[in-house]
Formats: structure tokens, sequence, C-alpha cells
């Protein structure tokens, strides 16, 4: 289950653990559901408990810019630690996402 909250025209998800293959696979549904629901124009990624992403967690996230861009709104992450920070850089993530302080 999602960990989420929405805050004007913002809907902050809260990432945590590990973000595999599995998780991306049962995560994806439930976010775009989610997306659909709320009206959201912006989607925010806290990123304070995540752990571990691999090529999956990148493809979700992608994913997601893409339904937001086709949307009309935007994607912006906060809070990641040096790994998962290393793997946003080396993925090119942060050319498509915002960085958040």
């Amino acid at each position: 289950m999602l960990l989420y909250e929405k805050k004007k025209n913002a809907l902050i998800v809260r990432l945590n653990g590990e973000l595999d293959h599995s998780a991306a696979s049962r995560m994806r549904g439930e976010l775009d559901a989610l997306i659909a629901d709320s009206g959201a124009r912006r989607l925010i990624f806290d990123l304070h408990d995540l752990k571990f992403m691999d090529s999956s967690g990148i493809g979700l996230i992608i994913g997601r810019y893409k339904l937001m861009r086709r949307l009309g709104g935007s994607v912006a992450v906060f809070g990641s630690n040096a790994r998962i920070d290393g793997i946003f850089e080396m993925a090119g993530l942060y050319q498509l996402v915002e960085r958040l302080a």
C-alpha cells in the first residue's frame, strides 16, 4: 500500500524499503490510479526511506514522468540518500525530474 498525501495540486508519495521488480510491479497500477483519482498536476516522490532501487524502480519513475507529462504535470523528488542520488545521476533521471532541496 502506498503512503501518500495530497497538498493543493501536488501528490506526495513516500517510497520506502526496496524499489525492485516486485515492488515496482505492485506499485505501478496503484500509483497510476492514485494519480488519476487525485487530479494532481505535480507528483513528488519522498525518497527519505528508500534504501535500494534497481532498473525497475528507474522504469517506474520514468513511466510516471511520462504519465504526468501527458496530463500536463511534472515530477519531482526529495530526500534521496547518496546511493539513490547516484542511481538518479547515472540514469539521467535528474534531467527529467526536479530535485527539491
